[in-house]
């Protein structure tokens, strides 16, 4: 006799075999516990900031743009730098807290967009593409130097006449972009700038962006920050809404807030909280030591024990954060200067490569349990351009490297001609590819 129960529960049996066989091949990184995966195996990865990369294909000049693009990705595809942090769209332009903002910008001026901008964007996906490279994309920032929060301030009025465009100090800075988070106006044009992203058609590939297996994740802002402990609430309503927001749209791609772990919030617990979002699929780190005083001025070799303590100390304080969550943990910012702080590319880095061989060490390789470090993205990579002799910062028309504009440029920035740093990169890579 035909046994109806019988097939539908075998039906259902198949569909959940096929539904496991498909996650396990998926062309797209996916989460398991705390390590991520990719076709079904362990996928740990060294990555670099290449945050201009989405950038150059706008360039008039095909060796400053397209060629040097190719150039450069070949370069790292040749290391086994095979993850790239890039910027998703700039917004506004000109001078803002005394710096010259990078774009040309997605968004000119609020709620109007520039669709051409993101052809940069599509040709650095597709060429990542045909080099089985994915791609971390930040959608905005809580930083000047490409618009981001401040930015969407100064449209609606919240930033004082006299502060639009002049170096704030670190207070008024504070008090400024912590504003963001209970600006409705602001939000919304933040949602229209993220839809103009994850909603996009690739105009090289034809693929919509929330089908490129080039893309890793979204990544809410670069170190978006509550800046001010009042804001706490709004900001963890925003990445819950947010991330919540992307999910609607996309399925395929992971979503990061791009947060810096404890410096970021002031709070462990804030932290853990806004990770532990169901909608929040990996935790991401930064770690500064110039930037957080571990060491002094120029004096990085008396200061470079205690950078690697303060170092260590602070990747271990969040393991047990994602090991809780049951999410990976990723060193998505570690930079150093060149010894000497000098901004010469022919200079000696040697500091900076113990650093490196130190930061990623964490990947894939925690004792006494399953690994939490998934990837890490050191910053940053300049490949073929080099600093203007005589000029410290950049100013518009230079070619990008690694350090935004309101940094010298040569200050973190690797360098492909940088032998012994790319010795430890590609070394490490090549041995979690056996993991």
């Amino acid at each position: 006799m035909f046994n109806s129960r019988y097939l539908l529960v075998s039906l259902c049996l198949l569909i959940c075999a096929m539904s496991g066989i498909a996650q396990t091949s998926s062309p797209f990184v996916r989460t398991s516990g705390t390590a991520f995966k990719l076709r079904g195996k362990p996928y740990y990865f060294v990555g670099t900031n290449y945050w201009y990369g989405s950038l150059l294909g706008l360039e008039k000049d095909k060796k400053r743009g397209i060629d040097r693009l190719r150039k450069e990705l070949d370069f790292l595809k040749s290391q086994g730098v095979t993850n790239l942090r890039l910027l998703g769209g700039a917004e506004g332009s000109g001078m803002i807290n005394g710096v010259i903002r990078v774009g040309p910008p997605l968004q000119p001026t609020q709620a109007q967009f520039n669709d051409d901008v993101l052809k940069g964007l599509d040709i650095v996906l597709a060429e990542m593409g045909k080099r089985d490279m994915k791609g971390i994309v930040f959608i905005s920032n809580n930083w000047e130097w490409s618009g981001g929060f401040q930015q969407y301030l100064i449209w609606n009025g919240l930033v004082p006449k006299d502060q639009e465009t002049r170096k704030l100090t670190w207070d008024e800075q504070r008090d400024i972009v912590s504003k963001f988070y209970g600006c409705a106006k602001c939000k919304e044009s933040y949602n229209q700038h993220l839809s103009k992203l994850v909603d996009r058609t690739n105009t090289v590939t034809g693929k919509r962006y929330a089908d490129d297996t080039a893309i890793m994740a979204w990544e809410l802002a670069n170190e978006p920050r509550p800046m001010r402990p009042y804001a706490n609430d709004d900001y963890k309503n925003w990445i819950s809404d947010v991330s919540a927001l992307i999910k609607s749209k996309d399925t395929n791609h992971l979503v990061t807030i791009g947060h810096e772990g404890f410096m970021g919030t002031e709070s462990y617990e804030l932290f853990e909280e806004i990770h532990a979002n169901k909608n929040v699929d990996y935790l991401a780190i930064h770690i500064w030591a110039k930037n957080w005083g571990w060491f002094t001025g120029d004096k990085l070799a008396d200061g470079f024990p205690n950078v690697v303590e303060k170092a260590t100390e602070y990747v271990a304080r969040h393991i047990p954060i994602a090991k809780k969550l049951n999410k990976p943990l990723v060193l998505e910012e570690f930079g150093l200067p060149r010894d000497n702080h000098s901004f010469d590319p022919t200079s000696s880095t040697e500091y900076r490569d113990k650093y490196f061989a130190k930061m990623l060490s964490f990947i894939g390789n925690q004792p006494g349990g399953d690994p939490a470090v998934g990837g890490a993205n050191f910053w940053a990579f300049g490949g073929t351009a080099r600093p203007i002799k005589g000029q410290v910062f950049w100013k518009s028309g230079d070619e990008y490297m690694g350090d935004p504009p309101m940094e010298e440029q040569g200050l973190n920035t690797i360098f492909d001609s940088d032998k012994t740093t790319w010795k430890v990169l590609s070394s490490t890579a090549k041995a979690i590819r056996s993991k």
